[in-house]
């Protein structure tokens, strides 16, 4: 059954996934979703033995019904090959009693790749589909890792530009060095004075912009996103929930049918709704675990059922979470509202005018498969290390969110379904805090020093896209004030 896609807000309705995907973000401000969410047919069992790409196929292919199969598949075949460093894609390690889903073997140790990595293909797939002639301009707010997964995928790529916006002093060194890096005529990164809700915001108000949307399009450029609003983004996500219960069954971790728990971190909601749309179409899983670090907006949000800005934004060592606009959330929003446009937009206005919505009770009863948890920086810190002491296993920061939270979740309700840790990245991209955790005796080396300690320790090999970036040249070294962004897009476009 083709599946059509509609805004959030009501503005825009029944547009292909191909167009949606083009457009990024509706006319109205909206976020693009399916019409219903499709159900698995058949057995799960009988997908065990696929490799990821068959199951990327057959997940894809019930969203994007105007691509056909040989356009699908292509973009997968391009997407997931030998730029993943292991054959899995998106391996599975067990370290003290639970699943943690791998999701950082890409080309930017992120879990942002799993998307990123075919986002481009969709995209140049869907202009031809409609006939574009412009030039795709992708415009992207980046906490840290989507900046370098969308240029990673973007750059050279035909027909395409990609300007990235950054907090300057709110990603890690790493994740910094990756994008002031990176190579490619068609690409451009901007350091803004500010946090990555300033970015976030900014994007959005030139997305929103129709009058320098029609100057860039009298002048042959069209914007499109990368970021997780693109529902080209959402739906790669589903892939790997799928996959890692498959892998479960395979390994005969689980029987069919049983259910499994998972726990996202998260910030801006993306790979949490992607859970939550592979629960829907029929993955057995049954508690969703929202894990927050100190910005707890998400925690507080399932506690109380009131979404609130405001309030001070803490930098901490997991920065791809530290966000208080989840943007995300409002596709949850907008179905446990009974798919009400109006409704929702009603919310999201008063998010933007006052910082602040309150969701009714028959909303809040909707939610019930959703648990939230936050971890202080202590707490975050001192898991790593309990980790990595009891198991030799390393983690990153924002997995170690995710496992406090957890472990929490677990002494409150002595809950000990089968579960899987989103493990969203490398702990070699948030080196030198993960080292500290494990010992703090190596502060005073370099970062990239510190790389190298934490390879012995870890015993793991220093991954690909850290040892290409050691003597990389800053190529991209750009940097304005948060009202000065447009000002940096038309310098960029020469406009």
């Amino acid at each position: 059954m083709a599946i059509l896609y509609s805004s959030t807000r009501g503005g825009e309705k029944n547009v292909t996934a191909s167009e949606a995907i083009l457009k990024g973000l509706a006319c109205d401000g909206g976020l693009f979703v399916p019409d219903h969410i499709p159900v698995i047919e058949g057995n799960l069992q009988d997908w065990k033995e696929y490799s990821y790409q068959q199951v990327a196929y057959e997940i894809m292919k019930l969203y994007l019904t105007d691509f056909t199969k040989e356009e699908l598949m292509n973009c997968i075949e391009k997407a997931y090959d030998e730029k993943f460093d292991t054959e899995e894609i998106a391996p599975m390690a067990e370290a003290d009693g639970v699943y943690y889903l791998e999701l950082f073997h890409g080309a930017t140790i992120a879990f942002k790749d799993m998307a990123l990595s075919i986002l481009p293909h969709l995209m140049t797939t869907s202009a031809k589909k409609n006939n574009i002639t412009n030039e795709i301009v992708i415009l992207t707010a980046t906490s840290g890792d989507t900046g370098k997964a969308a240029l990673a995928g973007f750059a050279k790529v035909e027909g395409t530009k990609i300007i990235v916006f950054y907090p300057k002093n709110g990603v890690s060194p790493i994740q910094e060095k990756q994008m002031i890096t990176q190579e490619g005529d068609n690409t451009y990164v901007v350091g803004i004075h500010g946090n990555f809700d300033d970015a976030q915001t900014g994007v959005k108000n030139i997305f929103n912009d129709k009058e320098l949307g029609e100057y860039l399009a009298s002048k042959g450029y069209q914007f499109s996103s990368a970021n997780s609003i693109n529902i080209g983004r959402l739906v790669p996500q589903i892939v790997y929930y799928v996959y890692a219960y498959l892998n479960l069954l395979k390994e005969e971790r689980i029987t069919q049918g049983q259910k499994i728990n998972v726990v996202v971190p998260t910030g801006n909601f993306g790979n949490i709704l992607a859970a939550y749309y592979a629960k829907n179409m029929g993955v057995p899983i049954d508690r969703l675990i929202c894990a927050s670090n100190d910005n707890k907006v998400l925690y507080d949000f399932f506690e109380t059922g009131c979404y609130d800005k405001n309030r001070e934004f803490i930098l901490t060592s997991s920065p791809s979470m530290d966000i208080l606009i989840s943007s995300n959330l409002e596709r949850l929003i907008y179905r446990i509202c009974g798919d009400d446009a109006a409704k929702n937009k009603e919310f999201m206005e008063s998010l933007k005018e006052t910082g602040v919505y309150s969701i009714t009770e028959e909303m809040k009863h909707q939610l019930e498969g959703y648990s939230g948890g936050f971890a202080s920086e202590e707490e975050t810190s001192a898991k790593i290390k309990e980790l990595y002491e009891k198991t030799g296993y390393v983690i990153d920061t924002h997995t170690a969110v995710a496992a406090v939270v957890y472990d929490k979740y677990v002494a409150m309700t002595k809950d000990n379904t089968p579960t899987v840790i989103a493990s969203t990245a490398s702990p070699f991209k948030f080196g030198r805090s993960v080292l500290n955790a494990i010992d703090s005796t190596y502060d005073s080396l370099e970062d990239m020093e510190q790389i190298e300690v934490l390879s012995k320790v870890a015993n793991v090999a220093v991954p690909k896209a850290i040892e290409e970036i050691k003597n990389a040249p800053v190529r991209h070294d750009h940097v304005c004030e948060k009202d000065q962004m447009v000002e940096e897009v038309k310098k960029f476009l020469q406009i």
